[in-house]
């Protein structure tokens, strides 16, 4: 959002809790990455029950998308409808679609989206091709995606955000990304991926003096003058000092957590329960999909160097077994010795004297299932006193369970070992169920002030200059990945403010 409205030559502040992640061979050692957690939040938060984690967050320059796995899918058009699950209903958003259709088509082209229209089953209405060419399959894969078609499935490439120039299928020389396999939840040494940093945060600086990032720079409270229907002051604490910035229009865009808590500590004699917080919403109605990634085995090796190449989404509104929605399923960055060999391994690998992690990675074949998860005002993010809480119950997990079936049965077919190996590392070590990696719904958006958080603008109702930007504005999360629909809609609420202007 900052840098479409950096062109109207207004002056924006961009505060950022953490410094650019460092540019390192560590971005790409697993033991690191996904053990060791050397870039994840140290913060201490708490669960329901009491016991302490670690959440999955990342406070650099670029935020959680320095990690993402960069898969930029559209929301399926019935996701924007009232959809029935087994366990309750996904509700229908206040606008459909075809009021992000064009944005889509905006983030798409911004982030440098590579896929192909008309493979994916449930792709919805698009205004016109992806601006890139799909990532090509390697041979292993290829064969999967054949068996998978030979089955009667619909695998189809993935839309990836990926700074990838090919020519049948080989890099080129000049391509910034070079198909490894440190793709899927690692930082990019060579800026390969297309994060919010590397697309959107330096290409802006660099041609506009009128936009300035102070990084190291924690947001702890926002202030509002005295009718407390205006924000007047960003109170942040820099350097181990205080400061205060204004502007007469304030975005918050921290990730739903982050921005819900933000709210939730700025209370006042006006909004006693929490800046914007009359409809006791903020930070309700926690979503963050619930998800596996899951190895399996093959009988041979897997030579395979960039995985992350193909989905499936045959089994997204249901099955010939199941009348509800079950989920997507998508290929992820391969297992490799370190990961394998720090994962809690179940129990029908203890027979093996000594674990061949090493053997295992190099047979191994890596997906990401997602199936929605339903809001509940009981899944919530809060403060008791200092501590931060973060409460989830779970939901809809039949669903997940028959995916997960679904695909043991498609791995049977092709030679697969049928049992799932599940790489709970990549959530981070004890993170609460499904990690912190797609987190939304604590601030949504609707037409009613008592039921929801912001107006259909993404503007608080309470307060004529503030906007919430990431995906604490969804209703529902569908079972894609969010992260295109927060892209299109900063897009969208960018004009909005451009208009004010």
């Amino acid at each position: 959002m900052a840098q479409k409205l950096a062109t109207t030559g207004k002056r924006i502040l961009l505060l950022e809790r953490g410094d650019y992640l460092p540019r390192s061979v560590d971005n790409w050692d697993s033991q690191k990455v996904f053990v060791d957690g050397i870039y994840q939040s140290t913060d201490t938060w708490y669960d329901k029950g009491g016991s302490t984690f670690h959440p999955g967050l990342h406070y650099y320059v670029g935020g959680n998308s320095k990690v993402y796995g960069a898969a930029l899918f559209r929301l399926r058009e019935r996701d924007f409808d009232e959809i029935t699950h087994k366990d309750g209903i996904s509700p229908a958003w206040p606008l459909k679609y075809e009021v992000f259709e064009p944005y889509y088509a905006d983030a798409e082209k911004l982030f440098h989206v590579h896929g192909q229209r008309g493979e994916d089953p449930n792709e919805p209405p698009c205004s016109g091709p992806f601006p890139y060419p799909p990532v090509a399959h390697e041979p292993r894969i290829q064969a999967l995606d054949e068996s998978l078609r030979n089955h009667g499935l619909h695998p189809f490439h993935l839309p990836l955000g990926i700074l990838l120039d090919e020519v049948d299928g080989k890099t080129t020389p000049t391509s910034p990304c070079i198909r490894t396999p440190y793709f899927d939840g690692y930082p990019s040494p060579l800026n390969g991926k297309s994060d919010a940093q590397v697309i959107c945060v330096d290409p802006m600086l660099a041609v506009h003096d009128n936009v300035t990032l102070l990084t190291g720079a924690y947001v702890s409270t926002l202030e509002t003058d005295a009718s407390g229907k205006v924000v007047t002051g960003v109170n942040v604490i820099r350097n181990a000092q205080s400061e205060c910035y204004a502007a007469d229009i304030v975005v918050v865009a921290c990730g739903a957590l982050s921005s819900a808590l933000l709210l939730l500590r700025s209370a006042s004699n006006k909004h006693p329960n929490g800046l914007a917080n009359g409809s006791d919403q903020v930070g309700r109605n926690y979503m963050r999909h619930n998800q596996s990634v899951l190895m399996a085995l093959l009988k041979e090796p897997n030579d395979t160097v960039f995985q992350k190449t193909l989905a499936v989404s045959d089994y997204y509104f249901g099955a010939d077994d199941w009348d509800y929605p079950l989920g997507l399923i998508q290929m992820c960055a391969r297992s490799n010795e370190p990961q394998i060999r720090g994962e809690s391994l179940p129990s029908w690998l203890e027979w093996v004297p000594k674990m061949p992690f090493e053997m295992m990675a190099r047979h191994s074949l890596d997906f990401w299932l997602s199936s929605e998860d339903l809001p509940r005002l009981e899944n919530r993010v809060r403060y008791d006193g200092d501590k931060v809480t973060l409460e989830i119950h779970e939901g809809n997990m039949e669903a997940h369970q028959r995916l997960k079936k679904k695909l043991e049965q498609l791995l049977g077919r092709v030679g697969a070992h049928p049992v799932l190996l599940e790489r709970s590392l990549y959530f981070g070590k004890h993170v609460p169920v499904g990690g912190t990696a797609h987190q939304a719904g604590t601030a949504r958006f609707g037409m009613d002030p008592a039921t929801s958080v912001l107006d259909l603008d993404c503007r608080a109702h309470e307060l004529d200059n503030l906007y919430v930007t990431d995906a604490s504005f969804f209703p529902s999360i569908g079972a894609v990945n969010p992260t295109l629909t927060i892209i299109a809609n900063a897009l969208r609420v960018a004009d909005i403010i451009k208009s004010r202007l």
